[in-house]
């Protein structure tokens, strides 16, 4: 127990990236929506997509190289492929998850601070704290937030189902595959449920420096059983969003902000009026910090993994020094300029952000399996028959779902 337990990292970071917007933004909505009717569609989500997250932390344990190293052997064209996929989704990314906590801290503290300011700010102090910490603080930092966020949000749903609220019969709304926006919205819920495919990709670079600082590798078992950990908690705690916003928010005429400061006093709330008001400041002090960890590690996987890009694209052995802080300040410029024109409309940012995610969600799923199943990976690494259908299940489910989301959009 005590070996496994200093292997919890690479998972836990993994948790902290897809607690963020997916569960306390997309989940909570969905709750309100259409109260428990996209429960299936969560569970359905995190099983299809399971091979290809388990693929990252796979691929590492078994080669000590990155996803995007396993890309490169399959051809360059991986490379390049994967290279602007990321290029073209990482500043929303960063922008959507900067929005919602920068939303939560201006709320917490009251303070009438322009929201494109205190996101400069913030990404500031997590640029900071990454390049003097490096991994090992992250590491520590998010299993304590991780804690937090689990205890405080199992409560606060055991309380919720103690609420007596009062139902407004015009404001019950429930799920229509025959409407288009009830389509539209579950298309983005889904594409970052319980996180974007490309998230596989940091796993797999997690896993290389969870390994440096053991100084030694754990074993595959131990691996999966480390990211198991980490993923069934991402699930878990999404459907207590969904059912949180179910039962407090479902049928009672009040409609979530697309405001980042509103959303996040709504937020807040979801939890003091089912726990109690006492609770206010542990509330939100988990959620913010749960927040802050999808910022600040989204901030550190991103340059990770453009790293492994450069090398690999420019034939080079080793990434200069420089190039992690470079990468760092070109993230934060860039997702400063999406918030400075994008900011005032948070839901637009994480509609658009999250179905990026959906589309390119198929491309990114083969190519990982590709990898794993590829003749350089050694045989007892490579997954059984078992999860090789389920990912052939999942990419045709991902097509699918694609390819109805392009028919509507001509069509609507």
């Amino acid at each position: 127990m005590k070996k496994f337990l200093s292997t919890l990292g690479p998972g836990l970071l993994y948790a902290a990236a897809a607690i963020g917007v997916s569960h306390l933004v997309q989940s909570t909505k969905a709750g309100a929506l259409f109260n428990y009717d996209l429960i299936w569609i969560l569970i359905l989500a995190n099983i299809l997509k399971y091979p290809f997250f388990e693929f990252g932390a796979r691929y590492a344990n078994a080669t000590g190289k990155s996803l995007v190293d396993g890309y490169a052997r399959i051809g360059k064209w991986a490379v390049i492929l994967f290279s602007v996929l990321t290029i073209a989704s990482m500043f929303i990314f960063q922008a959507a998850v900067t929005v919602v906590t920068v939303g939560l801290l201006a709320n917490i503290l009251n303070i009438d601070i322009s929201i494109s300011l205190l996101s400069i700010l913030l990404l500031v102090i997590s640029a900071i704290i990454l390049l003097v910490g490096k991994y090992s603080l992250l590491d520590k930092v998010i299993k304590f937030v991780i804690v937090l966020l689990s205890v405080s949000t199992i409560v606060a749903v055991f309380a919720a189902f103690g609420i007596e609220k009062e139902i407004q019969s015009d404001s019950i709304m429930h799920f229509k595959w025959t409407r288009s926006a009830d389509i539209f919205f579950m298309i983005a819920f889904v594409g970052w449920m319980p996180a974007p495919i490309d998230v596989s990709v940091w796993s797999s670079v997690w896993g290389i420096a969870k390994a440096k600082e053991l100084k030694y590798t754990p074993s595959l078992k131990d691996t999966l059983l480390e990211f198991k950990v980490g993923y069934i908690s991402t699930m878990v705690l999404a459907i207590c969003f969904v059912l949180l916003g179910a039962q407090v928010l479902w049928g009672s005429g009040e409609v979530l902000s697309p405001k980042g400061t509103v959303f996040a006093s709504q937020l807040i709330r979801l939890y003091t009026s089912s726990i109690g008001a006492w609770s206010y400041w542990i509330i939100a002090l988990a959620a913010f910090t749960t927040m802050f960890s999808t910022t600040i590690t989204v901030l550190d996987a991103y340059p990770r993994v453009l790293g492994p890009i450069y090398t690999n694209l420019l034939s080079k052995k080793d990434e200069p020094r420089y190039l992690r802080m470079l990468l760092i300040i070109l993230l934060i410029i860039g997702t400063f300029i999406i918030i400075v024109f994008l900011a005032k409309s948070m839901a637009y940012m994480v509609n658009f952000a999250t179905t990026l995610s959906f589309v390119t969600a198929p491309v990114l799923a083969w190519l990982n399996y590709r990898v794993v199943t590829d003749k350089h990976m050694p045989i007892d690494a490579r997954p059984g028959m078992g999860l090789r259908i389920l990912s052939w299940l999942g990419i045709v489910f991902f097509i699918v779902f694609t390819l109805i989301y392009f028919y509507m959009q001509l069509t609507t």
